[in-house]
């Protein structure tokens, strides 16, 4: 009874830890996205963010860093998980780090512009659109394919679902390649000129273009003209992004000012907003924030979407231009690449609290990112789905009510006659019986034998003796084999 009394015991205050724990933790609120609340006559533009990474624990003031680099502008992009963190130098210089840790996975330079870097479906892999042609390269730096296809490349998208390559170049053609088939999927000329506008609906797939003439086209592989076109400024947009459920469109033109777009209208504009000068580059958040560059400032927007908002929720300078964007998945961290070099800043309540780690997993171990790729091609979506409505799970009333009729109306229907021709079969009449058939076969062969004979010659004629000669013959007597 003492050992059972005492397992009791140990088993009670195990209890009261973990709920303590989880109270603890109840505080935290750990499942939901926070954010900084300012006091009555405070604005939260004003906090800085050294007084940002001063309040919080020190991890995730380590997050807060700048590089200071020689060959920008720079481009930069995270991977799919957040934890790896992609940059690219207009003079050549191409970096690949875990930007958590510190830790440089390789650095090179390619000794030619570069516009554009992406990761692909993991680290191991990412493209670069250098100045003539697109280069991958794996997490060491070395050059894995060379797709001469993709000349003249401004922009890259990839499509995880659906492992497809998206660029625009130059001269205004659209591609897509499948990166696990090295197939080309297709490519085409989008006949709306230079394309240096890009971005991604990663709801459906779709490809989003921003032109000169205040349009955005939505582009699919399938066909040759865009899906749907809206008109969103009277003159050129400068920068273009698309939230993470797909369901808002943010849009930036040269008369200063930013829409929001309901992407399942497509009527007007949610919210209208005016700024001081045409944004370079905006991108949001998994939380809906909206981040927008201006010259060498950035001011992020929260909930700018569902309602008007009047003063912009976090503002950073930083003393070089900026020329691309982007946030941290999971992380409330937002990373610019400018001319001098790169910086993170934190952004708090921009990340995603909760992870599928079935999905992303920004801790996974070399195992589990082995099985993440071979779990991905196996549920590879193909291209011919990528379509303006997305949704697979509904009925198609139109076709289901034209089939319904179809099959209602072949009942009231007669059908036809048929006149069907029998023939009937005549049966031979033998003129003999067929015991003289045989008779007559036997007498052909008999014959047919007969005239065989009379055929041969004579010497060939057996006359009845033998002519054999056997071994054992030697010793017979001459004189009787004479006789």
């Amino acid at each position: 009874m003492g050992k059972v009394h005492q397992r009791r015991i140990v088993n009670e205050s195990k209890n009261k830890l973990a709920a303590k724990i989880s109270e603890a933790a109840n505080v935290l609120l750990p499942e939901n996205s926070g954010y900084i609340i300012a006091e009555p006559g405070e604005k939260t533009t004003k906090i800085s963010q050294t007084q940002l990474s001063n309040s919080v624990d020190v991890t995730s003031a380590k997050k807060h860093f700048d590089l200071k680099l020689d060959f920008g502008p720079y481009d930069i992009d995270y991977s799919l998980n957040g934890r790896q963190l992609l940059i690219g130098g207009r003079k050549g210089h191409v970096a690949a780090m875990d930007w958590i840790t510190k830790h440089l996975m390789c650095e090179i330079n390619v000794m030619e512009e570069v516009y554009d870097v992406k990761w692909l479906h993991n680290e191991n892999l990412f493209s670069v659109a250098q100045k003539k042609w697109v280069y991958m390269y794996d997490n060491q730096g070395v050059e894995v394919h060379c797709l001469k296809n993709l000349n003249n490349v401004l922009h890259q998208e990839f499509l995880p679902y659906h492992f497809l390559l998206s660029t625009a170049s130059e001269e205004g053609f659209l591609s897509w390649l499948d990166v696990s088939m090295g197939k080309l999927v297709t490519q085409f000329n989008a006949k709306m000129g230079r394309l240096s506008l890009m971005t991604q609906n990663s709801n459906n797939a779709l490809i989003c273009l921003g032109h000169t003439k205040g349009v955005v086209s939505m582009w699919s592989p399938n066909l040759r003209e865009p899906v749907a076109k809206i008109l969103c400024h009277g003159n050129m947009i400068t920068s273009l992004a698309i939230n993470s459920n797909g369901m808002y469109m943010a849009t930036s033109g040269m008369d200063r000012s930013i829409k929001v777009w309901d992407i399942r209208r497509l009527r007007g504009p949610v919210q209208d907003y005016k700024v001081r000068t045409s944004p370079r580059s905006m991108v949001f958040s998994q939380t809906g924030c909206l981040a927008v560059a201006i010259n060498n400032v950035v001011d992020v927007y929260e909930e700018c979407c569902t309602k008007t908002v009047q003063h912009a929720y976090l503002r950073h300078n930083i003393a070089r231009t900026i020329n691309n964007i982007a946030f941290c998945p999971f992380e409330d961290v937002l990373g610019a690449g400018h001319d001098g070099g790169f910086s993170s800043l934190l952004i708090p309540g921009s990340g995603e609290p909760n992870f599928d780690a079935l999905e992303r997993n920004p801790f996974q171990t070399k195992k589990q990112r082995k099985e993440a790729e071979v779990k991905m091609l196996l549920e590879k979506i193909p291209a011919e789905m990528i379509t303006l409505e997305s949704t697979v799970d509904e009925v198609d009333i139109n076709t289901f009510q034209t089939k319904l009729t179809a099959r209602n109306s072949l009942q009231t229907v007669k059908p036809l006659k048929i006149n069907i021709k029998v023939r009937n079969k005549i049966k031979k009449k033998t003129l003999a019986n067929p015991s003289k058939i045989k008779e007559k076969i036997l007498e052909e062969k008999t014959k047919e034998f007969v005239r065989a004979l009379n055929a041969r010659p004579k010497d060939e004629i057996d006359d009845g003796k033998s002519t054999r000669f056997g071994v054992l013959d030697r010793f017979k007597n001459k004189r009787n084999q004479k006789k």
